[in-house]
């Protein structure tokens, strides 16, 4: 392999940027899966066997049909360790469903290692069954002319410089084709990125060009626009490996534009939980800031929960799924995480649905971040929407309020009864002092939901919205009480908050600005100091 840089190389294993080759031949489905297990034992052991080579090379084949072989060549620079060397073919042989899925030969070349496979023997087995030259100098050779009759002698001579050299070349184009290509991301995970002090992926290793990012978008076209964001638009792209992708397009007007973009970089990339939108890497590019995640498919939960048709999709049993999961994500955010993060905008917009209907938690743009041995942060400065945020931000805790719209289907920046003197959750309270909670339940999941289960997470809703934060139960007591129904609640506050909130309606009715209330300038509760609880 040839490889160069601009950059010390030496003994640094790098998987990025890397170049996908595929035969266009497809497997039959009959032998899809038989082939696909044959496939990967035969790539691990011909990754181990050139790992522990001195010269870092191995061939194999195994026997797929009785007809046909699998044969397989794979290569690492030869100053990697054998344990480097090992972990770089293994990373690129995870791509082999990006890459090669279902077809009968394909290609990875990244910056350290190679790997190929073909259903043909595309190397000389004879050249590459040779034993490696050892390491001392041999002695010069005698001069001596060829005797008459030894011309196939030096046919053999000929042939084993000149395969190599061949081979060398090729190898040369293609890394010449891959340096010309377009600057690949670098994955947020993998043995070898660069890493900090404690062990995180740095921001360095997430970049995008702009022109991948308006290739992949086809420069921004509006039939892969998603919808727009709070700080920007957002876009369905598909990278030149293949992979699909959403792209947040940062809004260059906007005043806080700069200070998302840095929160999210530095702080999501750090983030991995089942329950939160990966963040894949960064394009900054003069004016431009733009963030790539994974791609979600079935848009927000906004989108189903508040539509009359959609929101029937949504059964009791989904929408649980979806309470229990935001409750996990949020945990994670709160107290498993490196950095102890509150999210500050939580609100059906930002949680995403995937294919099995998961929700993931995304746009920590809003997030307040904390150093891991703080417990407090000044509250001067209230950023979030309205509604959402817990009562030292604002109005009403944003777990509490999500699991009520959840359960009603109704948002809670909408709701007003027909005096304008109430919100969705001050609606609840009556109810629920009524010993009436279940009549503001969805209709499109009538005659699907558990009344236990219903009224249970009603209870967790208004726990979790008391004035006080040493009232609310945290992430991990609430998750216990979802799943364990032995568990004895305790009965919720009417909170002074509800006072507050028909005050502030009255405010939005007359048209003063929250300004005018010292919302901005200082907590709802008069407190300049927030004690961090994981709620």
């Amino acid at each position: 392999m040839v490889r160069y840089s601009n950059q010390s190389i030496v003994g640094k294993m790098r998987v990025m940027p890397a170049a996908f080759l595929s035969n266009t031949q497809n497997i039959t489905e009959s032998q899809l899966s038989r082939f696909n297990e044959s496939l990967a034992a035969l790539l691990i052991d011909v990754s181990v066997k050139a790992a522990s080579s001195s010269i870092k090379f191995a061939t194999e084949r195994a026997n797929f049909t009785v007809f046909q072989t699998i044969y397989s060549l794979v290569q690492c620079t030869p100053d990697l360790t054998n344990l480097d060397c090992e972990s770089c073919l293994r990373q690129t042989i995870n791509w082999l469903p990006l890459c090669c899925d279902r077809r009968i030969g394909g290609r990875v070349i990244a910056s350290s290692c190679s790997f190929r496979y073909e259903l043909y023997p595309f190397y000389n087995e004879t050249i590459t069954a040779a034993t490696p030259p050892p390491n001392v100098s041999a002695p010069p050779p005698q001069l001596s002319s060829q005797p008459p009759g030894k011309g196939k002698s030096s046919t053999v001579i000929v042939t084993a410089v000149a395969v190599p050299v061949s081979v060398c070349v090729l190898l040369l184009g293609a890394a010449c084709c891959l340096l010309a290509r377009r600057r690949r991301r670098n994955k947020l995970s993998g043995e070898g990125e660069d890493l900090d002090e404690d062990g995180i992926t740095s921001t360095e290793t997430l970049h995008f060009q702009f022109s991948e990012i308006e290739a992949a978008t086809d420069k921004f076209s509006e039939s892969n626009k998603l919808g727009h964001g709070g700080f920007g638009e957002v876009y369905k792209g598909q990278l030149i490996t293949g992979e699909t992708v959403a792209i947040k397009r940062l809004s260059r007007g906007s005043t806080q534009g700069a200070e998302e973009f840095k929160n999210e970089v530095d702080v999501v990339a750090k983030l991995q939980h089942r329950n939160l939108a990966k963040l894949l890497g960064y394009c900054l590019d003069g004016d431009e800031k733009i963030l790539v995640y994974e791609f979600v498919p079935n848009k927000s939960l906004d989108y189903f929960l508040f539509d009359t048709e959609k929101s029937r999709l949504l059964d009791w049993q989904r929408r649980y799924k979806i309470i229990e999961g935001i409750a996990r994500g949020i945990l994670y955010l709160h107290r498993d995480s490196r950095l102890t993060i509150i999210h500050r905008d939580l609100k059906a917009s930002n949680i995403l649905l995937d294919a099995d209907m998961s929700p993931k938690i995304s746009d920590f743009g809003m997030a307040r971040i904390f150093g891991a041995d703080q417990t407090q942060a000044n509250t001067q400065r209230i950023v979030g929407t309205y509604g959402y945020m817990s009562p030292q931000y604002a109005i009403h805790g944003h777990f509490g309020v999500l699991v009520l719209e959840l359960i009603t289907g109704k948002k809670n920046s909408s709701f007003y009864e027909e005096d304008g003197l109430g919100d969705l959750v001050t609606c609840v309270w009556k109810l629920w002092v009524e010993n009436s909670p279940l009549e503001l339940v969805d209709e499109a999941m009538r005659g699907s939901f558990q009344t236990n289960e219903v009224i249970r997470c009603i209870h967790i809703a208004l726990l979790c919205v008391q004035d006080d934060s040493s009232d609310r139960p945290s992430m991990d007591n609430i998750l216990v009480m979802m799943n364990s129904f032995t568990v004895t609640l305790p009965i919720p506050k009417r909170s002074g908050l509800l006072l507050r909130t028909m005050r502030h309606s009255r405010v939005q009715r007359s048209g003063a600005s929250p300004s005018d209330q010292s919302l901005t300038s200082k907590s709802v509760d008069d407190s300049s100091v927030t004690i961090v609880y994981p709620r």
